[in-house]
């Protein structure tokens, strides 16, 4: 495999010449095709408003989607941007020569201020068509006002700040609630705060702009001509409705913070951007003599919000002398110009001039550029014709520039939709990392590219930067996908191979322990990760050569645990004697097929801990396939060892009670061997009942047989209901033993006997002992005297017997007298008896005349009838129709079987000339027949009233309409 890897990295170097020849005739370095299928829009797209004013156009402001444009002399045109099919145009009502000097619309486009030219200003709510003026104003030419966009309203305006031409400012408040609708002062009050100076005494307030930053704090900026003023301070809670003056009130005694530069052109503009609706500005640009100073807000600072401050002087083109700019706009990457006859777009992030718009002569000086910040929409007029530009996609190509930079963050950031672009910007960055020794990001960044895989690699390896190499193939493994199945084999495989040759480096190096240890880590997390598990797998065997190459036993270990190859990992640590952790491995994996692989290597020499963990894994293992390593090993080993292997099998038998036969044979022979004690125990244990033992009875007897062991011997026979085999052995043994068994077949009385004379001849002739044998027959009641006698010998003397003798002669007696009573009580039994027939013979029961059959309800003298015990009366007809249904079958058979016999009795002889002795014969013989057959027929009919008897109970469950018979008499119904 090592030879393998060495001839991809040599394959290498011959791409890389192939890739410099396509390069040379310009085949991308990228997997994109840049190609432009259609034309891009323009970001900033000129649209002409198509509309023709009566009169030249004085100013124009728009806020809100609300536009308001100052027509002549005295009309005022309103158009909702929704609705613009529908303007509003309302007259100003002046009559003297007052001119529109500027007109201010607030963020909600519901307030409309008009300043005119002679110190006047006029009021306007987008609710009402009346204009009205403002006369606490009176006096004042207004430059700039600071709308509150947070306390304002649809119907006030909230505490504003108002800038005039003399440098004053004053805070207002502008009022059209229902109580002073009609009131001729809308404005509730118009005080002084504060006086702009410049060097030379009041200067014009050209710009006002109040913002909120966090716990309660606020930023007022005021601009002149050449300054740039910042007043900050917090208003209490509670107290935002009763204005700014406290604010100003800090700064009565010093001049607040300002930025002044020195050249100017009458005056000034401040542009903001604000990224979302209803939030504070992000960024700002103030349009002064030395050019633009552009910035960021950074709410965040104590005494000023004004951050990242740079200036950016005019373009070469505009003389400030000549055509000094008009107005700017600010958007989020761009502030636009307005010159008289042309529009720039300067890119803020580097000063360039990206778009230039030039506008004909015929439509005039370009007046006035304002933006409506809720719509991100700019608007531009000249007397007599008004522009709109939309902005498209601002941000399409910021990504070159802040790459160009070197800024690449934030270039990721603006083109993260745009994976051609992501790539170029990766790509720069990747090589930038490069040049600056930075390696390992700069593998990061190759990884992430569309570039040659091999270019970088053979870059890296020129470098002789192998863990830069490394981290470019693990970011590049990481972003394969599942399909690309032979370029993870390729990767994973020459990760391998560089993690173990840096390890082998590291390893032999004393110095480089901490990083040896991380690159241990880092490659073990490699092999562990579960993206790359399935790829390892597969090629498991191609890992382990590697690992085996390299001598890296610990992780062909670790590597084989994460395949779950324990076989592998179990295999190894035998090999190396190290059986407790090949034990632990089993143990904790509890995988059985590996338990019965290596148990008999590990059985030989831990066996404590062998069968330790055998009973851990409980039933889960096969205790049968466990038995080979337990014989091997019993076989060598000593009885203090063969103990464990009892053990387990003791575990198997009373814990999990095992049924196995070769368990419990295996164990009988373990204890044959080493505990006779409890193998009796056992055996006694385990019953007499064959059905009921599992161990095989004539392997156990043999066993026994062979070790000598004949109480367990007997104890089988027992089992084996081998009564006088058991005797046989128990004579050889103990007499009682013996005894005990000969009582053991019960049923068989003659066995019994024939067992207790073995024991007697045996006591007799054997132990030539009289007395032991009397006293068997006082233990066995089925032996007499008579019985054991011949077994003596014929010099015995009679004493011996006397007392046997005597007792035999009493229990004859006893059993005569118990005869005799028997006889009398029998004699009594039978008399009483015939009594009882003849008292049935003579008892009677009456008949009343009126009496009806129970069943019919006809009178019960008219035909036979029956009467039962229980008063019940029935005619002989009725109760046969009513008992036939309710016989089994057989009787009804023999039933009818009687009833054509005693028809046949009743019929008349038809022979008239027999002998009258044979008349008489036969008479009589039919007579007797007839009462027989009559007889039986009440047996079968009369046994049991058939209301009262069984027959009822049997019938309870019959229905009263046979099923049969149901449709029939659901019919007769109807």
């Amino acid at each position: 495999m090592a030879s393998i890897l060495d001839e991809y990295e040599d394959s290498l170097y011959r791409s890389a010449s192939i890739q410099q020849s396509r390069a040379s005739v310009g085949i991308p370095h990228s997997g994109y095709v840049n190609a432009r299928l259609e034309k891009e829009t323009p970001i900033f797209n000129k649209q002409r408003i198509d509309f023709a004013p009566p009169e030249k156009i004085n100013s124009l402001v728009v806020s809100s989607n609300q536009l308001c444009m100052s027509l002549g002399k005295d009309t005022l045109l309103r158009i909702d941007l929704g609705k613009p099919d529908e303007p509003n145009q309302v007259e100003l009502g002046r009559k003297d020569e007052a001119k529109v000097y500027k007109m201010f619309l607030d963020h909600t486009g519901s307030h409309l201020l008009i300043a005119l030219n002679t110190s006047e200003c006029l009021y306007l709510n987008r609710s009402v068509q009346k204009v009205r003026a403002l006369s606490r104003w009176k006096g004042h030419l207004i430059e700039s006002v600071g709308w509150n966009k947070f306390l304002g309203s649809e119907t006030n305006t909230g505490p504003i700040l108002v800038g005039t031409a003399q440098g004053q400012i004053y805070e207002a408040e502008i009022s059209v609630s229902e109580g002073s609708l009609f009131s001729t002062n809308p404005d509730q009050y118009f005080r002084q705060v504060y006086t702009l100076e410049e060097e030379s005494g009041p200067a014009p307030v050209c710009c006002l702009e109040i913002e909120r930053g966090i716990e309660g704090k606020f930023f007022i900026i005021a601009t002149t001509r050449k300054r740039l003023f910042q007043f900050v301070g917090k208003v209490p809670e509670g107290t935002e409705q009763q204005g700014f003056s406290s604010i100003f009130a800090m700064h009565a005694d010093h001049l607040p913070s300002f930025r002044e530069f020195p050249a100017n052109f009458g005056f000034s503009e401040i542009a903001f951007y604000t990224p979302k609706l209803r939030s504070n500005p992000r960024s700002f640009a103030w349009m002064m003599g030395n050019g633009v100073l552009y910035g960021t807000l950074d709410y965040s600072r104590p005494d000023s919000i004004l951050s990242d401050e740079r200036v950016w002087v005019y373009p070469s083109d505009i003389d400030i002398t000549v055509n000094k700019p008009i107005s700017i706009v600010l958007t989020q990457f761009h502030f636009l110009l307005l010159l008289p006859d042309r529009v720039k777009a300067v890119c803020t992030l580097n000063g360039q001039v990206v778009f230039q718009d030039l506008f004909l002569e015929k439509f005039g000086l370009l007046t006035r550029m304002i933006k409506d910040p809720t719509v991100q929409q700019i608007w531009i007029h000249t007397e007599k014709v008004v522009f709109r530009y939309h902005v498209q996609r601002e941000s399409r190509d910021v990504w070159k520039m802040y790459m160009n930079m070197n800024k690449f963050d934030l270039a990721k950031e603006y083109c993260k939709d745009r994976p051609e672009c992501l790539d170029i910007v990766l790509a720069k960055e990747a090589e930038h990392c490069f040049q600056n020794k930075r390696y390992l990001d700069s593998a990061k960044c190759y990884a992430l590219t569309q570039n040659y895989f091999e270019e970088i690699a053979l870059k890296f390896i020129e470098a002789k930067q192998e863990e830069a190499l490394m981290e470019f193939l693990i970011k590049k493994l990481s972003n394969l996908k599942p399909s690309e199945k032979t370029q993870t084999t390729l990767l994973t495989t020459w990760l391998t191979e560089l993690y173990l040759n840096w390890l082998g480096i590291l390893e032999g190096d004393p110095s480089q322990r901490n990083l040896y240890l991380d690159t241990r880590e880092k490659f073990r997390t490699f092999l562990s990760s579960p993206k790359n598990k399935d790829c390892l797998f597969n090629n498991r065997a191609s890992i382990y050569e590697l690992l085996a190459s390299h001598g890296d036993t610990e992780h062909m270990v670790y590597f084989a645990v994460i395949m779950q190859d324990y076989e592998r990992v179990v295999a190894h640590h035998c090999q190396h004697d190290e059986y407790d952790e090949a034990l632990n491995v089993l143990s904790r994996h509890r995988d059985e097929k590996l338990f019965y692989k290596f148990s008999p290597v590990l059985i030989q020499h831990i066996p404590k801990k062998v069968v330790d963990a055998w009973i851990s894994m409980g039933s889960r293992l096969d205790a049968r396939n466990l038995i080979p390593a337990l014989v091997n090993y019993s076989q060598s080993a000593s009885t203090q060892q063969i103990n464990e292997a009892i053990r387990y099998m003791e575990f198997c038998v009373y814990q999990l009670e095992e049924t196995q036969q070769a368990i419990h044979n295996y164990l009988l022979s373990l204890y044959a061997l080493c505990r006779p004690d409890s193998l009796l125990s056992y055996l006694e244990q385990a019953g007499t009942n064959p059905n009921r033992i599992h161990y095989d009875l004539k392997y156990a007897l043999r066993l026994c047989a062979e070790h000598g062991h004949h109480h367990a011997c007997v104890h089988i026979y027992k089992v084996m209901e081998l009564y006088e085999e058991a005797v046989d052995l128990a004579l050889q043994v103990d007499v009682d033993l013996a005894k005990s068994c000969a009582d053991l077949p019960e049923d068989d009385e003659e066995l019994r006997k024939k067992l207790w004379l073995k024991i007697a001849r045996h006591v007799v002739q054997e132990e030539k002992d009289v007395k032991k044998a009397m006293a068997c027959l006082s233990s066995c009641a089925l032996l007499k005297i008579e019985d054991v006698l011949p077994f003596f010998p014929d010099f015995v003397t009679i004493d011996h017997f006397k007392e046997a003798i005597c007792n035999s002669l009493e229990d004859y007696n006893k059993h005569i007298e118990e005869l005799k009573r028997e006889m009398e009580e029998a004699t009594q039994s039978a008399k009483r008896i015939r009594e009882d027939i003849q008292e049935m013979r003579n008892k009677y029961g009456s008949v009343e005349p009126q009496e009806k059959c129970a069943a019919c309800d006809f009178p019960l003298l008219n035909r036979p009838f029956y009467l039962f015990l229980c008063g019940h009366m029935f005619h002989y007809d009725c109760l046969l129709q009513a008992v036939f249904p309710n016989l089994p079958a057989y009787k009804q058979a023999k039933l009818e079987d009687l009833q054509k016999k005693l028809a046949a009795t009743s019929q008349p002889s038809k022979s008239h000339h027999r002998p009258k002795d044979a008349d008489t014969i036969s008479l009589g013989k039919g007579q007797q027949s007839r009462e027989q057959i009559k007889a039986d027929i009440d047996d079968i009919v009369a046994a049991e009233c058939v209301y009262c008897g069984e027959l009822m109970i049997r019938s309870i469950d019959k229905p009263f309409i046979d099923p049969q018979k149901y449709e029939e008499e659901m019919q007769s119904w109807l």
